[in-house]
């Protein structure tokens, strides 16, 4: 493990079994198989169920859908790609922190590169389910900087367990304002199931760390390289998380704000603290990655929560499709032009792997 902290010797070549990786290519075919069908079907079983169940009158939502005011949808468009742009700051201030930089012989992206390989990764939870875009990101991050997988994907590990505790902070922190000690069945056991990530996740990390050289000598040894780079993305992030946890903060107001702002476009009363909750907890929701970018889950999660604080019933639909068509349906929109243009650049320009050794990054 001393070999972690040795940043400065030269490059060599690849392990040919670095890591698991999902190429462009690779991500096409995963679209296509069932389990990808399923999840969709699944999707658009839950959406049904809700539409039914809850006797939602559509002409009514595309009337209000219609009517929305568009200089405030146009805000939270905005306000949801520049949360994204804080992300990929946020990604690529860890990257360096980690050793990937042009300083240690790498390529890193700048910003707007960065930015694009995180639109693709989401762009890729979108379309294929279990969260495979975080593979996805790491494959873009390896192709276009020769950094190690193993690495760049302990960063995302180490980002999602940061997230998720800032998040469970944040909606507390909201949900005592809005609720106080009255706080509505399910929405409860979504901030139950945060919680409980949040603790198997801070677990884990202990785990893995107190015990690192016991998993690292039970491991096959053709693994202990991968192992040792994963935990060095990690770690080397989780030493020093508070900058990135306040970045966080931001990240999950912005959020908070632009179902606000939703909200606000339908002229629906909705507080900005409440906007925060149903933003939070919808995104709790999505923990378990059961359908693509919780397609389904999230929309029928906000469907119900809204008409808690007060919004009507066809009102909180129109919220959710909109809201959705921001977050889900533009990322389609967006990311398939991207993920073709990537694709071509990478069947054109054949990428030579060189990495340096696994203890310098």
């Amino acid at each position: 493990m001393a070999a972690l902290s040795d940043r400065n010797e030269p490059p060599q070549a690849i392990d040919p079994e670095e890591g698991t990786q999902t190429p462009p290519e690779a991500l096409g075919k995963r679209f296509l198989q069932p389990r990808t069908f399923v999840s969709f079907g699944l999707a658009a079983f839950i959406v049904f169920f809700v539409v039914r169940g809850l006797d939602i009158d559509m002409t009514d939502v595309w009337r209000q859908i219609r009517s929305a005011n568009l200089p405030l949808l146009a805000i939270a468009f905005l306000t949801y790609y520049f949360a994204i742009l804080i992300r990929a700051i946020r990604w690529r201030r860890m990257l360096i922190q980690v050793g990937i930089d042009e300083q240690h012989g790498y390529h890193l992206p700048g910003v707007p590169g960065t930015f694009q390989i995180l639109t693709l990764s989401l762009f890729a939870n979108c379309v294929v389910p279990a969260r495979l875009g975080d593979a996805y990101r790491s494959f873009l991050l390896k192709d276009r900087s020769g950094a190690s997988f193993g690495v760049g994907f302990g960063t995302i590990l180490a980002e999602r367990l940061i997230d998720v505790v800032v998040m469970v902070g944040v909606v507390v922190t909201a949900g005592a304002v809005v609720f106080g000690t009255n706080v509505p069945g399910r929405a409860e056991q979504a901030f139950l199931l945060g919680l409980g990530v949040v603790i198997i996740g801070v677990f884990g990390a202990l785990g893995l760390w107190f015990f690192r050289e016991r998993i690292e000598a039970a491991i096959p040894q053709r693994f202990s390289g991968h192992f040792q780079r994963l935990n060095k993305g990690i770690f080397d992030i989780l030493r020093k998380p508070f900058p990135f946890a306040a970045m966080g903060i931001l990240i999950w107001l912005m959020d908070g704000m632009r179902v606000y702002l939703v909200a606000e476009s339908l002229g629906a009363r909705l507080t900005v603290p409440e906007a925060i909750v149903v933003s939070m907890l919808s995104a709790l929701v999505t923990i378990v990655p059961f359908t693509p970018a919780g397609l389904g889950v999230v929309e029928g999660f906000m469907v119900w929560l809204l008409p808690q604080f007060g919004v009507p019933q066809d009102t909180a639909v129109a919220i959710a499709l909109i809201d959705r068509s921001i977050t889900y349906l533009s990322l389609l929109v967006i990311g398939l032009p991207l993920y073709v243009v990537n694709l071509r650049r990478v069947v054109r320009q054949p990428h030579t792997d060189v990495e340096p050794a696994a203890g310098s990054t």
